[in-house]
């Protein structure tokens, strides 16, 4: 597989040399290599190094078992995750109703996927520009919802001022050109503007439980990994201000399961279901420790 590696000599997120290793993750979807993940003792942030560039990562996007992109149901956990999303996805709606304080609006969500958080907020009646970087996954939503899906590199022209919310669910962590996008969501938030971002949280309890095989590393997809120090220091340094942090409970069940198949080779639902309470218990006390987290920003 082709791939021609970015090597950071300092850290991705603010630019200081104050960095180091501190596991290797394996691939798990595509390639079956293996990736250092490296540490920034300034930010609390971490990356993973050696990541393909945007020329080359989209092969490691291809594969079936690729749920946001396939939309499969194939397996337990696949099956699993989409009686999940149809519940989340009133969850996310709600939300964003809430933090904007528009009952409609204008919507930038930012690789969209299928198109399913899309063709919610269309229901809704706001007015929705998807944006979405693979080819297939556009086709899908095409097909599925019969929705129009943009390529990602369109928002680079977009006009500006033009969106209520912008929102990214899972996604920062895929963005080659982190600060650029940033300066491109300050552009086109209109005067008042909500940002909306849902990552993993490696600081989760999770994450520590499961080490090198937590599935929420990801690589080399993942190319960020966010704690929520580190977002507070990315927020600041990109003029934005974090208004609220909003937790996400079923994401340390799934993880954990699909954690389980990596460390184990095979399901192990109770020890998932366990790690998962666990992690979730531990998170009830500080939203901080959840094993992903909504960052809303403006």
């Amino acid at each position: 597989m082709s791939a021609s590696p970015v090597n950071y000599t300092s850290c991705p997120f603010c630019n200081s040399s104050a960095i180091h290793p501190v596991l290797a993750a394996k691939d798990h979807t595509v390639s079956h290599a293996s990736f250092e993940i490296w540490h920034c003792a300034h930010c609390t942030n971490r990356f993973t190094q050696a990541v393909p560039d945007l020329q080359h990562i989209g092969p490691y996007y291809q594969s079936a078992e690729y749920i946001s992109h396939s939309d499969t149901a194939k397996g337990l956990i696949n099956r699993l995750y989409h009686w999940v999303r149809s519940y989340t996805l009133g969850t996310k709606r709600r939300l964003i109703q809430k933090v904007s304080g528009l009952s409609q609006g204008s919507l930038l969500d930012i690789g969209a996927g299928t198109g399913a958080f899309v063709t919610t907020m269309l229901a809704a009646g706001w007015k929705v520009t998807g944006l979405e970087p693979d080819s297939i996954a556009r086709e899908n939503a095409k097909t599925k919802h019969g929705i129009d899906l943009r390529s990602a590199d369109d928002i680079y022209s977009l006009p500006p001022s033009s969106f209520d919310v912008i929102t990214l669910w899972h996604v920062l962590e895929h963005v080659h050109d982190l600060h650029g996008y940033f300066k491109q969501f300050k552009a086109l938030l209109k005067p008042g503007g909500k940002l909306v971002i849902a990552v993993p949280n490696y600081t989760s309890k999770d994450a520590t439980a499961y080490g090198q095989f937590w599935a929420a590393w990801d690589v080399p997809r993942h190319l960020y990994h966010f704690s929520p120090a580190g977002m507070q220091q990315l927020a600041h340094l990109e003029a934005f201000n974090i208004q609220s942090m909003h937790p996400m409970w079923f994401d340390a069940f799934y993880v954990s399961m699909l954690s389980e198949q990596y460390k184990n080779g095979k399901p192990n639902l109770p020890g998932a279901l366990l790690t998962g309470i666990s992690s979730n218990l531990a998170a009830i006390g500080d939203k901080r420790r959840c094993s992903s987290l909504i960052y809303v920003l403006s």
